[in-house]
Order: C-alpha cells, then sequence, then structure tokens
C-alpha cells in the first residue's frame, strides 16, 4: 500500500456485534467487535487491513517487487533475508517435516500445468515429470539469516500466508489494549479465523463450516471462544473431466492432485497457522485424512 492511501473498509453495526469488512489476499475479511463503539471497530479494522496488506505485499508471488518474487529470481545464489521472513521459512520446514514431504511450499510451481477453473484441462505427465525436478524444499539450504534456493525452483507461501496474516493482525489488535483486557474479537480471512475470547455473557462465537457441494451453505456450526479455526478444501478451485473431479490440492512427489480425500476438513487450533497446515496436510493424506488428524489431538470437522 502506498504511504498515506487509507485501506477501503466499511463498518457497521449489527445486531449482536460491529462487523469492520475490507478485502486482502483475494479473500472477503472481516473484524467482529462485540462492542457497539463504531469508532473502536473503525481503528481496529484500519489496523487490520494496513497489516493484511504489507504482508501480502510482502510474500504474494503476484508482486515483482514482494520479497518472495525477488528470492525467487535470485534463485541460484545465497540470499540474505530479514527475521520475519526466515521464521515464517522455519514454520514452512516443519510443516514439510511434519508431513513429510506433503506439505512443500517449492510445489507451486505445478501451477505451470494446473489450472484449478473448473474446467476439464488435464495436466500431462510430460508437463508434470519438466517440473517434477524442480520440486523439493529438502534441496534448499539455510543458515542463520540466509537462504540458498536452487537455480530453477521458486517458494510459493500461498499455503500459509492468509494464516499468518490473521495471527498477526490479532497479535497487533491484541497490542491496542496493554493496559485493559482485549474485548472479544473475531479475525476472519475468507474462512481462516482466530478469536481473542469468549462473549461477554460467556458465550461462544457461533461459526458456520460451508458445505463444499453447496458454496456459501454452512452444513453445521462450531461454537469458538478463543484460538483459531481453519478450512481446508476444493469446494472453489478444482477441475472436471469424465466423471473425475480433481481437487486443487496436489501431490508434490507425484504432481497430480490428491484422490479420496474429504470435500474440506476443518481445525481448531491455538493460532491460525498452525490449523491451516493441519487441515491442508490432512487432505494431502486422502484417505487417511481422519487417521492423520487423530494423532494431532485437536478438534477437527471433515466433510467426505
Amino acid at each position: 500500500m502506498d504511504r498515506g492511501v487509507m485501506p477501503d473498509i466499511t463498518v457497521n453495526a449489527g445486531r449482536h456485534c460491529v462487523v469492520g469488512q475490507f478485502r486482502a489476499m483475494a479473500s472477503p475479511c472481516e473484524i467482529l467487535l462485540e462492542q457497539q463503539d463504531l469508532q473502536l471497530a473503525r481503528q481496529l479494522t484500519l489496523l487490520a487491513a494496513t497489516e493484511a496488506e504489507r504482508i501480502e505485499q510482502k510474500y504474494s508471488r503476484y508482486r515483482s517487487d514482494s520479497v518472495l518474487s525477488r528470492l525467487n529470481r535470485k534463485a541460484g545464489s545465497w540470499q540474505t533475508l530479514d527475521a520475519e521472513t526466515m521464521q515464517l521459512l522455519a514454520f514452512a520446514d516443519s510443516c514439510y517435516q511434519l508431513s513429510d514431504g506433503l506439505f512443500d511450499i517449492s510445489s507451486g510451481i505445478l501451477r505451470r500445468a494446473w489450472q484449478f477453473d473448473g474446467s476439464a484441462n488435464i495436466a500431462s505427465q510430460q508437463q508434470l515429470d519438466t517440473l517434477l525436478p524442480l520440486i523439493g524444499w529438502h534441496k534448499v539450504k539455510r543458515e542463520a539469516n540466509r537462504l540458498w534456493l536452487p537455480a530453477g525452483m521458486e517458494l510459493d507461501l500461498g499455503g500459509i500466508a492468509k494464516e499468518y496474516a490473521v495471527d498477526k493482525v490479532m497479535q497487533l489488535l491484541s497490542q491496542q489494549f496493554s493496559d485493559t483486557a482485549i474485548p472479544s474479537v473475531v479475525v476472519n480471512f475468507g474462512g481462516d479465523m482466530c478469536c481473542s475470547r469468549p462473549r461477554e455473557d460467556g458465550s461462544l462465537w457461533r461459526i458456520g463450516i460451508e458445505n463444499p457441494a453447496l458454496a456459501d451453505q454452512a452444513i453445521s456450526a462450531v461454537g469458538l471462544s478463543n484460538g483459531a479455526l481453519a478450512t481446508s478444501g476444493d469446494s472453489r478451485r478444482f477441475l472436471f473431466k469424465d466423471g473425475v473431479r480433481y481437487s486443487h490440492i496436489v501431490n508434490p512427489k507425484t504432481g497430480w492432485p490428491v484422490t479420496d480425500a474429504p470435500r474440506s476438513v476443518t481445525v481448531a487450533a491455538p493460532n491460525c497457522l498452525l490449523a491451516g497446515m493441519l487441515a491442508t496436510t490432512a487432505l494431502l493424506q486422502g484417505r487417511d485424512a481422519e487417521a492423520f488428524l487423530q494423532t494431532q489431538q485437536l478438534q477437527y470437522w471433515l466433510v467426505p
């Protein structure tokens, strides 16, 4: 965001809370504040929108001036990175290790073969064979504040950036109440969300889980008092050919979409980064998604 340009936000009072809204990371974003204080809600929404824009500008692969784009352009040489970026890449390494290589931020290059736009355009094995040698987080070297990305490879933080932004925004909002307890607030970025604490009367925020077969309709509601929820699924990004639906969740080891996975997975966790990583990793397990989630000892919801 250019300096001096205000984020485009709206703030409206609802029956039970004030809602601040804006768009970031190709998603509708909102801040829910249980207090009927429009001025406070506007202040928090502006902070949230500004922080979301900062993170998007820094890590978007669509911006040529982003840290991520510069890193990819300089692949083949050692690069010095800032502490925030190195910390995010350390989390990506944890994702890779926990998933046995299935959650791999170097696999975004497969978008050259797959366009999950609802069409019937299926990638060829020849296309995938060309790209697979350019995938593999284990090939990346890290030391202190430096990283070496092999020539021809790319990193894509699309699988964790939105969840990271949710956590960072909640942290930023909490810092505004250093002398008092933060009100009950929900930060929701396109269905990935976190909550500061229970509502004033001790009740939970009721969160709907989307029906993958009917987008924008909920099939159930869960209660959220603190911590985070994140959902991964194929309701909006997929291919369909010869009666087969191809999910946008792709196995980086084969280059092909995962089969026999649930339509969506929602996970509750202490923070949104963890919830999102576990939801996506579960889908990458295919038919073993629930078995994987059972080992994590966290609450989850599957839609077959």
